[in-house]
């Protein structure tokens, strides 16, 4: 099928467009080139004055898995039985899929490409649930999907740095693990951290040896992050860092900055690894000291994890944190859970009020951050879906990111004791459109290596959003007037109007089989399963479709 938008002003700034005024062709599910004078296209959507943009992609968002299912158990509350009936993209079913914070698999697809998204990505997924992860994201309809690979609490992985084993035969591990889980990226949860509350510790700063394996946080992260360096992964390691949400954690995150030593790092929720003890209440802002930083460290990427207020779940491997917040949940229940020889997981109810001190902070320091980096090319967009927010709040996101107006007013109406603390009024910057379209677009595809996502040349795939440019930038983003998936029309005017599937996207960096005898020994002896069982085969991801391989160019560390 051969479809042309005409007359749009397209935000592609891959490709040097800041809103220009351009015909866009689609064929099949493919950007292509313009025919010239004599195609006939078989469906023409005038566009005139709209904004274009390729599908936004997600690239933290716990859609799926263990703790996520854990999370809808928890809070059943949430999920209403209702029935999709008459919709004409034929979803009609009964399902429990009216949460918010806890979507099912067919709300959550459905509200991210009802908001222009085509693409999200699970952010931490155990290699001992990554089947049951894809079984899950496999049932997300419209949107493109992928697994981080959870590593640095697991025991084969602290045995190898525990023995001096060598970077090759992590490296090894690593690529194998990558494989045999159908996994596109290597993330690290609170480093070492999990394992040690295994054995009873509460606490586990950078530099500090573990009790079971004497191994520190600092020595996971450097050699995970050579690791994915080496073995050429599009994707920097993910980091997870230490001490997740305790006042005075700036300190921290500025030295695992420091640990990477130069290799590049992407630095998850940063917002909740931003906090100084500065003032009466010992609880401020370290948003200034932490961008500077990471403003002048090109190897470094981070996403905010930005704090909305509402009801919401915090759901993480990192049982550490999760502890921690525990007496705070609301409502007044929570969930821990060991994952033998892998990591675990904490699930906590939260609601944050923008009249609660800290969680007015946590509000600006999120912002400040936003505003406070210099490169839109490597900040994203995120709310640690569902821990900061649900993703659902993107546009009211957005709109407080381009109006400043709007934001101080916002500002005003939280704890008043916060905006002292915060250097958010001072800030006059909003970004534009062509930074929301590198921010949520053209970076996350290329952070991931998805060569044919996040942009509008010929030979991208036909993922496409159109908005009408509207001064409440909420209202614009919140309801688009086209959305395209793989060059199928499935939303207009806000409303879903047919069915669509996305992919899933994988890398497979290639190891030395020697790796696989000493896993097979470890599954046999630690965990009881064979090795055959724990791989997952092509055929199980998005019902036999299969993945879709990104490559990995092998690097050495200079």
């Amino acid at each position: 099928m051969l479809t042309k938008l005409t007359g749009g002003r397209l935000f592609d700034p891959a490709n040097g467009r800041h809103g220009e005024v351009e015909d866009l062709w689609l064929h099949d599910d493919r950007v292509v080139a313009d025919p010239g004078p004599g195609a006939i296209p078989d469906a023409v959507h005038d566009v005139t004055g709209k904004v274009v943009m390729a599908g936004a992609i997600d690239i933290h968002s716990h859609i799926a898995g263990g703790k996520v299912n854990l999370a809808r158990l928890l809070m059943g509350e949430e999920h209403e039985q209702h029935r999709f009936a008459g919709h004409a993209c034929g979803c009609d079913r009964i399902g429990g899929g009216s949460g918010i914070a806890t979507p099912s698999t067919h709300t959550t697809g459905a509200r991210y490409i009802e908001m222009g998204f085509t693409a999200a990505f699970e952010p931490a997924m155990l290699g001992s649930n990554a089947r049951h992860a894809h079984l899950e994201m496999s049932d997300i309809p419209y949107i493109d999907t992928g697994g981080y690979l959870v590593l640095g609490n697991d025991d084969f992985l602290l045995d190898l740095i525990a023995t001096n084993a060598g970077q090759a035969a992590v490296n090894d591990y690593v690529a194998w693990m990558l494989t045999a889980t159908q996994s596109l990226a290597v993330k690290v949860v609170n480093p070492g951290g999990i394992n040690a509350f295994k054995f009873n510790a509460r606490t586990l700063d950078l530099d500090e040896a573990g009790p079971h394996y004497g191994v520190t946080p600092r020595s996971v992260l450097t050699v995970l992050a050579r690791a994915v360096y080496e073995l050429g992964l599009p994707h920097p390691l993910h980091v997870h860092g230490c001490n997740l949400g305790v006042p005075g954690n700036v300190a921290t995150t500025l030295d695992t900055i420091q640990a990477a030593s130069g290799l590049p790092m992407h630095m998850t929720h940063i917002q909740f690894h931003s906090y100084d003890t500065a003032g009466d209440r010992k609880f401020s802002s370290g948003a200034a000291a932490l961008a500077e930083a990471i403003n002048r460290t090109p190897t470094l990427s981070v996403d905010i994890g930005q704090v909305m207020f509402g009801q919401t779940v915090t759901a993480s491997a990192d049982t550490m944190a999760q502890r921690h917040t525990a007496p705070l949940a609301h409502p007044r229940k929570w969930l821990a859970m060991d994952i033998e020889c892998d990591a675990g997981c904490g699930v906590v109810p939260f609601r944050y009020r923008d009249k609660s001190y800290v969680n007015a902070l946590q509000w600006a320091i999120g912002l400040e951050l936003f505003l406070l980096l210099d490169d839109p090319w490597r900040v994203f967009l995120t709310t640690d879906h569902p821990n900061g927010a649900p993703f659902t709040f993107y546009p009211e996101l957005i709109r407080l990111l381009m109006d400043r107006d709007y934001r101080l007013a916002k500002l005003a109406e939280i704890h008043p004791d916060a905006p002292a603390n915060t250097t958010l009024g001072s800030i006059a910057r909003e970004y534009t459109l062509a930074e929301i379209a590198v921010m949520t677009r053209a970076a996350p595809a290329r952070i991931l290596g998805l060569a044919d996502r996040g942009h509008l040349a010929p030979g991208a795939s036909a993922d496409v959003t159109v908005y009408s440019d509207l001064p409440d930038r909420r209202a614009m983003f919140e309801r688009p007037d086209l959305v395209f998936k793989s060059g199928r029309l499935v939303v207009r005017d806000g409303a879903l109007v047919a069915m669509a599937r996305g992919c899933t996207h994988v890398v497979r960096p290639g190891f030395d089989d020697l790796i696989e005898r000493r896993i097979a020994r470890h599954f046999d002896e630690r965990i009881g399963l064979p090795i055959k069982h724990f791989r997952i085969r092509d055929a199980e991801i998005r019902h036999g479709a299969g993945p879709q391989l990104h490559p990995c160019r092998r690097r050495e560390v200079p």
